[in-house]
């Protein structure tokens, strides 16, 4: 049960990463504010380098949602990609702060530091193991 609900929890904190991408290539409202990224510049999500960070989120998102299907299906390759994606998720994070809003990005820095903490430190086996 706790792998079909971690599972799920995977899924979802990669869906949603298409936010970010939406921001970037259309015109919908995401409820991004126009402040710059967190670097010095006028970069927002819809500049050229917004753009390409958008293409890092999708990256993140795709590689949360493969690691779930291998989660479900009991692959053994699945614990590094959630930590991967964790990872590169953490990354275009991090350079988008300012733009991001408060309470996402308190649930996106949790979930991949919960996941990098389970999955990519010296207990992962045990938790992998106690996942059944």
């Amino acid at each position: 049960m706790i792998r079909w609900l971690i599972a799920i929890a995977m899924l979802m904190h990669g869906a949603g990463h298409i936010v970010f991408v939406l921001a970037a290539f259309t015109d919908t409202p995401m409820e991004f504010s126009a402040a710059p990224w967190l670097l010095p510049g006028a970069f927002t999500a819809d500049s050229p380098v917004g753009k390409t960070f958008a293409l890092l989120w999708l990256l993140a998102m795709l590689g949360f949602m493969v690691a779930a299907v291998g989660l479900v299906l009991r692959k053994d390759w699945w614990p590094a990609l959630a930590v991967a994606a964790a990872v590169v998720s953490l990354v275009v994070l991090i350079p988008w702060w300012n733009t991001i809003t408060p309470s996402s990005r308190v649930w996106v820095l949790l979930a991949d530091v919960v996941v990098i903490a389970a999955f990519g430190l010296p207990w992962k086996d045990k938790v992998v193991k106690a996942l059944g």
